[in-house]
């Protein structure tokens, strides 16, 4: 099982959706089909999907298989996951890194001076004296 067959199987909606109602607990075919819009037979073939993708398994209860998420099929996943967001991680660093490399360097405004927007500080200008226009 890869992380391939992993994502090919959970990009069917209907096929997420029962992976998703199986995150809230193991379940029957019977169970899982009378709170989705697909017949008995459907989720079956879903379930039997993800099954082979390494996401669900099943176990026998009397006459019936009751279906649970399989945590080493989403180990598989998630360690795909991990490196992505590592990966991601480390280009966002390095695009930092350029931003203040010495050919890129930032300009940084102090931090105990507020912003003056481009606008001379009241005590750097002279005091003007407003006047009002009566109509």
């Amino acid at each position: 099982m890869t992380y391939a067959s992993a994502l090919a199987a959970l990009a069917d909606p209907t096929r997420r959706q029962v992976f998703e109602r199986l995150q809230a607990g193991p379940s029957a075919v019977g169970e899982l089909a009378s709170v989705l819009p697909v017949s008995r037979p459907a989720v079956s073939q879903h379930l039997k999907v993800l099954k082979d993708a390494g996401l669900v398994a099943d176990r026998a209860e009397g006459t019936r298989r009751v279906y649970y998420i399989d945590p080493h099929g989403l180990g598989v996943l998630r360690k795909w996951l991990d490196q992505s967001w590592t990966q991601a991680l480390a280009a966002f660093e390095a695009e930092l890194g350029a931003v203040d490399a010495p050919g890129k360097a930032r300009t940084k405004e102090p931090r105990n001076e507020p912003h003056d927007h481009g606008r001379a500080r009241t005590q750097d200008r002279p005091r003007q004296r407003r006047t009002r226009t009566r109509l």
